[in-house]
């Protein structure tokens, strides 16, 4: 007696991506690690007063005949402090890594926000219109990704630094002015590759059936080409996360970012350079956070990639 096979249910292809993406063990154990990095920095209060940790200053633990820097080895390493304290200051290093990891991350997912959503708007309308309308875009984009952009950012920054206070309110606004610059300047990269594949797809048989049916261009646009370009859109945002971060860590770690009482691992590298021959673990654990985020992310984006890719088995 022959047997009856099972109806074959069809799979959508984000089920297909979700599916192929459970099975990149890298990937999935760089989310992981992106979870409990993230998760660490929203809750740097919590961990800190379960730990007995802040950033305030400990005078105390520093030696007076060693002109400032911890006592001990490793930096000050002990029970109370894990991983040290700050030099000259005496602050808890685990403490300020928690709460710089808020500032970096908040820079980078803010400026990574708003490169998606102006790269997404410039490379739709340039894509679809074409004709003079993708000249301009087009163009104004090539000159933006010829323009000296850590120059600019860092004169930007010199200036801002002389008219706002260091710390507090200052750093609010350094912050806020770091997200659009790094965000602005960035986002023609996002814009050049919506622009593909919307030229791509509005050249699909869809697309012309919406346009033969009487569809607006913004009916199109919206419901038509826009959720194609969310697995791009998705990829090319994970993978440009890291280069935020490392763009905040570098404009930080040449002193017209983050300034003190304020932390972020850009900062904490900085200030590591002046005392790292003494105290290397100073610089050691910053760096190493900023590697393993940055890693995280790369090998986040490229697994989304490989799982979004439809010629992948």
């Amino acid at each position: 007696m022959t047997g009856t096979q099972a109806p074959q249910v069809a799979r959508s292809p984000a089920r297909l991506a979700w599916r192929r993406l459970r099975r990149d063990r890298v990937a999935v154990a760089s989310a992981v690690a992106l979870a409990v990095i993230v998760a660490l920095s929203a809750g740097a209060p919590v961990v800190c007063a379960l730990l007995g940790i802040d950033t305030e200053r400990h005078i105390e633990l520093l030696s007076i005949d060693n002109v400032g820097f911890p006592e001990g080895a490793f930096g000050g390493m002990s029970a109370d402090h894990p991983l040290g304290v700050e030099p000259k200051t005496g602050r808890d290093l685990l403490a300020l890594l928690l709460y710089g990891s808020r500032t970096s991350l908040l820079i980078a997912l803010g400026a990574t926000a708003l490169s998606v959503v102006l790269g997404v708007a410039f490379g739709l309308c340039a894509g679809y219109f074409r004709g003079w309308v993708d000249s301009v875009l087009s163009r104004t984009m090539d000159a933006l990704l010829a323009f000296p952009v850590l120059l600019f950012s860092i004169a930007l920054l010199v200036v801002l630094g002389g008219v706002t206070p260091t710390g507090g309110n200052g750093n609010g606004l350094r912050i806020a002015v770091l997200i659009l610059v790094i965000g602005f300047f960035g986002f023609p990269y996002v814009g050049r590759l919506v622009r593909g594949q919307v030229i791509a797809l509005r050249q699909r048989e869809f697309v012309e059936a919406a346009r033969a049916l009487g569809a607006s261009d913004r009916r199109i646009l919206g419901t038509e080409i826009l959720p194609n370009l969310v697995s791009p859109i998705l990829v090319v945002a994970t993978l440009t996360i890291p280069t935020r971060i490392l763009a905040e860590a570098a404009l930080s770690f040449l002193g017209v970012g983050i300034q003190p009482p304020g932390t972020s691992w850009g900062q904490l590298l900085g200030s590591a350079s002046h005392v790292f021959t003494v105290t290397p673990t100073y610089m050691l654990f910053p760096g190493l956070t900023v590697v393993v985020t940055v890693l995280a992310f790369n090998l986040l984006g490229d697994g989304l990639r490989d799982a979004f890719d439809p010629k992948t088995n």
